[in-house]
């Protein structure tokens, strides 16, 4: 009796956790794009003329904005009006920093979309201990130059939260690339290893067989 309950307990929770910490995250993001409603003038905001508040309007507010910024700024009066909003953000010390940064981590993930797409294996923390890594790019010219060696830039995230990690340039004989996607590398780290894409499963499964042979 208390294996089956067990069983069942553990089978309810397969199913609610991941549920559960999925309903949480994307109410967090729809209320977070809700404040966006706020940037309006008070008489026209959506719960003030409708008497209640309407989740995700914001996030509909968000992507309308964000949409027609586009398509402002992808015609020639639109460009110049954002390059002389560029020129004087650069004559403002520590803003300019900030910008020009924020903008090549930006464009390199979403123009070139080269970053943030190989997952690689390095030896990391010490010889003989891997970890997985995301390469981002190569290394800077001068880099390359002054230690002999082709860099690479690469990005180890802390487990289980890939949002924090350490950058780190290696040369790219250090570095092994695998077959794996992105999206199965951060689900093996978010998991902490429990999860493993399917072909490796396979892989390891047919080296303990032969291990075992």
């Amino acid at each position: 009796m208390m294996g089956a309950l067990r069983r069942y307990l553990m089978a309810g929770l397969l199913v609610w956790v991941p549920l559960g910490v999925t309903l949480l995250i994307v109410a967090f993001l729809v209320d977070l794009m809700d404040q966006t409603l706020l940037l309006l003038p008070a008489v026209i905001q959506p719960e003030h003329l409708l008497g209640f508040r309407i989740p995700g309007l914001g996030l509909v507010l968000t992507a309308i904005v964000v949409l027609l910024t586009g398509m402002v700024v992808t015609n020639l009066f639109g460009m110049q009006l954002f390059t002389i909003g560029e020129r004087l953000l650069q004559r403002i010390p520590l803003v300019r920093s900030i910008y020009a940064s924020v903008k090549q981590v930006t464009e390199s993930m979403f123009s070139s979309g080269k970053s943030f797409r190989k997952v690689v294996l390095v030896e990391y923390p010490r010889r003989g201990m891997w970890s997985l890594a995301f390469q981002t790019g190569s290394g800077a010219d001068e880099i390359s130059r002054k230690t002999g060696q082709e860099i690479v830039n690469i990005f180890i995230p802390t487990t289980p939260n890939p949002t924090s990690g350490f950058f780190l340039m290696v040369p790219r004989d250090d570095v092994i690339e695998l077959d794996m996607s992105v999206d199965q590398g951060l689900k093996m780290l978010l998991s902490v290893g429990v999860v493993v894409p399917e072909g490796k499963k396979d892989e390891i499964i047919d080296q303990h067989a032969r291990q075992a042979s």
